[in-house]
């Protein structure tokens, strides 16, 4: 039988794990697979339906329901509503940029799902072009402005992202050019801003040297031409394939690092440690093997051309995480150690004796407790691959525009075709959704 003096500490530490363990959230990979599938195959009414669903309960989520609740509104022929939900998240995570001490300090013990999102950084450069083509697909009055805040955003994250030693492990991110490339063909249609769509157009070249318009767009705005006299421009937008998201993963080197360190201080410590049993989870970007790479174009049946990648979304999401991946890691390390330093501590206040059965208890607690767990999952999962362009000249009126996702120069699904006004000297935009053979959702022509 234990001592009295034990029974007050034992209960304190035995609630303290339960409450601990009870706190931890499931992953949020567990709604998007759903979310993900309806989506990406058009089944929008069933997807809007599960999403306004979670957002009775958001909790910590609500950002990311609307971000969800935005890619079917824009699908679904509602920009206007896609672009106000956007702003609402674009503010929230600019206010979430402040740490919360609070919020930090008790993810510490539970896990980073206790946390709010802020969202990836890419997901909040990624969030301003989505507002520049909603706006765009509607009126188009503050899309200029949107196309700045890309790149404007992009700056900042890069610039804050220097540590007390003056280490930025954000330089290396590779920056995104879609803003840039936007800013560019809407100085191009003022028909006198031509200096500043040359140097947008020679940002999007160094950003996306593999963009094989890029040069010819320099050349372009360098001589300060937009179009041909009874022309109009029509820019084909596309978003090609199911973009990136996040599972969880067991890091098993770290686990073992510190099943190592904790036996040794259970050696020649005081007190015993749980053993390190659960592994160390951390969230892991996925990027899907998507079978279409571009868009074949065509205009009143003749062939324009393929759509190029002017932003590879899967490519941008795995280079950044992989360089803010050690941060990650090291959050989850110390979470663990924070733990187990609890369970020392608590044996240590309670004076608990080795091989008694509080001991046993405790480090039975201290496992269950760090097995419970869950890597952050939460990301922006309704994203597209990559954000692919075509500009072509065409007289003014009235031209069918025909669709047709393929693999390099093999077509592959059927050819969608839509009706869209080309105005004499003016811009038109054209959005499509492939997230794989067929488009899905509404294709959409600025007004």
């Amino acid at each position: 039988m234990q001592p009295a003096r034990q029974l007050g500490p034992s209960l304190w530490l035995a609630a303290t794990l339960t409450a601990c363990a009870l706190s931890g959230c499931s992953t949020y990979v567990d709604h998007l697979q759903f979310e993900r599938s309806e989506y990406f195959t058009g089944q929008f009414d069933a997807a809007d339906k599960r999403v306004t669903s979670a957002m009775r309960f958001p909790g910590k989520n609500a950002d990311m329901y609307k971000l969800e609740k935005a890619m079917i509104q824009l699908q679904t022929g509602h920009p206007a509503e896609a672009e106000q939900s956007l702003r609402q998240v674009r503010d929230s995570l600019d206010h979430l940029e402040q740490v919360s001490l609070s919020e930090n300090a008790f993810s510490y013990l539970t896990d980073d799902t206790y946390r709010s999102y802020a969202g990836e950084d890419y997901e909040k450069v990624l969030l301003r072009a989505f507002l520049a083509i909603s706006n765009l697909m509607h009126d188009g009055s503050d899309a200029a402005a949107y196309s700045l805040q890309v790149t404007e955003k992009q700056e900042q994250i890069i610039q804050a992202g220097a540590d007390k030693d003056g280490e930025n492990v954000k330089l290396a991110y590779k920056r995104v050019a879609f803003g840039s490339y936007l800013t560019a063909a809407m100085a191009e249609a003022t028909h006198q801003n031509f200096d500043d769509a040359t140097r947008n157009m020679v940002r999007v070249c160094s950003w996306e040297p593999s963009f094989t318009p890029g040069k010819f767009d320099l050349q372009r705005a360098t001589t300060g031409h937009h179009s041909a006299p009874g022309d109009g421009v029509l820019y084909v937008f596309t978003l090609v394939g199911e973009g990136p998201y996040k599972i969880e993963s067991e890091e098993i080197p770290s686990t073992v690092a510190l099943l190592v360190a904790d036996r040794i201080i259970t050696a020649i410590g005081k007190h015993s440690l749980p053993p390190t049993i659960a592994p160390i989870k951390v969230p892991k970007v996925v990027v899907p093997v998507n079978t279409v790479s571009t868009v074949m174009v065509s205009a009143d049946q003749r062939p324009q051309g393929y759509t190029a990648t002017i932003t590879d979304v899967g490519q941008l999401a795995t280079q950044q995480y992989d360089a803010i991946f050690p941060q990650v890691m090291a959050r989850a390390v110390v979470r663990r150690v924070v733990k187990k330093g609890v369970i020392y501590g608590a044996k240590e206040v309670g004076g608990v004796e080795n091989h008694s059965l509080v001991n046993l208890a405790a480090d039975v607690g201290g496992v269950i407790w760090e097995a419970s767990e869950s890597a952050d999952t939460r990301c922006w999962g309704l994203l597209p691959n990559q954000i692919q362009v075509m500009r072509i000249e065409l007289p003014a009126g009235t031209h069918d525009i025909g669709l047709r996702s393929s693999n390099g120069t093999i077509a592959l699904g059927s050819e969608e075709h839509t009706s869209v006004e080309i105005h004499n000297g003016v811009n038109t935009y054209l959005l499509a959704n492939f997230p794989g053979r067929q488009a899905v959702g509404k294709i959409q022509a600025s007004k």
